[in-house]
């Protein structure tokens, strides 16, 4: 028991505490700051929201992380690197707040931010492969001295980091941040499902920076709920969105097991964001640029209210969430195949039904 109080609660309940209480100040202020978007100037397909209402989300879930970490994490240089690039995520995410950053400069930015935690020696070495065995990703390497200290890098283990991590940023930001409330509860659910994985190997100390991490990331978004659910007094931003995927991401890699997890518990943005890119794709549209044509956008088309929206998807990451936590590799290929199949099923059913041609 004081083991789940250490590792897990208190973090979570510190990073709640922070994120809840730095939000309004961040409300408050957001007119100052020019980070206020506005619906009737801001006019695009995406946008959902019918009054002026405050972005710049990613700033309280920052200081919540950034507090926490400091309190209950040693600052190595594993740890150094997540918060840099966390950084890099919520400067930029207060700049497209601000600005609305060119999607091609956001992505390039987010690369760096990245490579932050890989930098500080964050990588993969080996993961499951779904025909069974082991892929091993620890080869081939460059190794090198630099001021007298040796140096390694793991081009395929580095690689595999960099586009994971750039491409769960970008999943969570695009498949799972439409409606209020949405994305904070996969957040924590999500969070909440990588600490339970973790907790059944804790008696490897290896896995406690993994639960107090894990615990933190949905303490944040735990504590920034109340002010994102409808009706929202506040939006994630670029900056929450992505620094929720970035932190997953990073989370899933720290060992090679959650990384399948983790593609289980998100299956439906993933999905539903994989889907999204190859329609743009297909209909020669840049694939970066948003639209209202995800999954979300035609549940609300289909009659179900915000809040419905944003409970379905807890509903189904808590679902997917405890499947993931019971299932072997080879099952959660048949499972995200299964649910490929059928979330294309309900995304045709609600794009052809009689109500939206109508």
């Amino acid at each position: 028991m004081d083991q789940f109080k250490n590792l897990l609660f208190l973090p979570l309940l510190i990073g709640a505490i922070v994120s809840f209480a730095i939000t309004p100040v961040v409300i408050k202020f957001a007119k100052k700051l020019g980070i206020v978007d506005y619906p009737k100037k801001h006019k695009a397909p995406k946008v959902i929201h019918t009054y002026p209402t405050p972005r710049g989300g990613g700033i309280p879930i920052f200081i919540a992380l950034l507090t926490s970490s400091l309190i209950f994490l040693p600052l190595d240089k594993p740890v150094a690197g997540i918060l840099i690039g966390a950084l890099i995520l919520t400067i930029m995410g207060f700049l497209d707040d601000k600005y609305n950053l060119n999607p091609y400069l956001r992505l390039m930015l987010g690369f760096v931010a990245a490579a932050a935690p890989i930098l500080g020696g964050i990588g993969i070495a080996f993961i499951s492969s779904p025909l069974g065995g082991i892929i091993n990703l620890s080869q081939p390497q460059i190794n090198f001295s630099l001021f007298g200290t040796h140096h390694s890098i793991w081009i395929l283990s580095d690689l595999f980091a960099l586009v994971w991590i750039t491409f769960l940023m970008n999943v969570i930001n695009m498949g799972a941040k439409g409606v209020d409330g949405q994305l904070s509860g996969v957040a924590v659910i999500s969070g909440l499902t990588i600490a339970a994985l973790s907790l059944k190997f804790s008696a490897d100390i290896t896995q406690w920076p993994v639960i107090i991490l894990a615990g933190i990331t949905a303490g944040a978004y735990l504590g920034f709920l109340p002010w994102h659910i409808f009706p929202q007094k506040i939006m994630p931003g670029y900056g929450g969105g992505t620094l929720a995927g970035y932190l997953l991401a990073v989370l899933s890699i720290l060992s090679t097991t959650k990384v399948g997890t983790l593609i289980v518990v998100l299956s439906v943005p993933l999905i539903d964001t994989g889907y999204t890119i190859i329609r743009r794709v297909l209909a020669g549209k840049s694939p970066v640029w948003g639209d209202a044509g995800h999954l979300h956008h035609k549940l609300l088309k289909s009659g179900l209210t915000k809040n419905q929206v944003a409970i379905f998807y807890w509903i189904v990451t808590a679902l997917m969430g405890i499947l993931a936590l019971n299932l072997n590799t080879g099952a959660k290929v048949y499972t995200m195949i299964g649910v490929a199949f059928a979330l294309g099923g309900l995304i045709l059913w609600l794009t052809y039904q009689p109500k939206n041609r109508s």
